[in-house]
């Protein structure tokens, strides 16, 4: 009885965890200034973060920025059909850190997030290959 345990725990050692949907690359929506941003969407213990991990200006060039690096999205949880809530979305542009919620569809992440009762549509991000 002891050694198909043994194997199924070995199994399950060796068996990679299925990433979630989520997980990788995503472009922001261009800000008021026509700048935006990559965030790198990744597990962070049992919720879903994203870091700023490159920043960009109006005309695609690549800019350096004292943000990244930092944590932009935190604390969500995955509540299946590509629905996400009770994160947090930091705004750079507002220095605002929003109750947020994401919903994404294929290559789509719907980001919207409300501070002190004012809501705010963090638009469309899409997915970078």
């Amino acid at each position: 009885m002891m050694k198909p345990m043994i194997v199924l725990a070995a199994l399950l050692a060796a068996t990679p965890a299925l990433a979630d949907p989520v997980e990788g690359l995503w472009k922001t929506r261009p800000l008021d200034d026509g700048n935006y941003g990559y965030i790198e969407i990744a597990p962070c213990g049992d919720r879903i973060c994203g870091i700023l991990v490159k920043a960009f200006d109006s005309s695609g060039a690549e800019r350096p920025s004292d943000n990244i690096g930092k944590k932009i999205v935190w604390d969500m949880v995955a509540r299946g059909d590509g629905y996400y809530d009770s994160g947090k979305i930091w705004a750079p542009d507002r220095d605002k850190t929003y109750n947020s919620n994401m919903t994404m569809q294929g290559d789509s992440l719907a980001v919207k997030g409300c501070w002190l009762g004012i809501c705010r549509d963090g638009g469309t991000w899409t997915r970078v290959n």
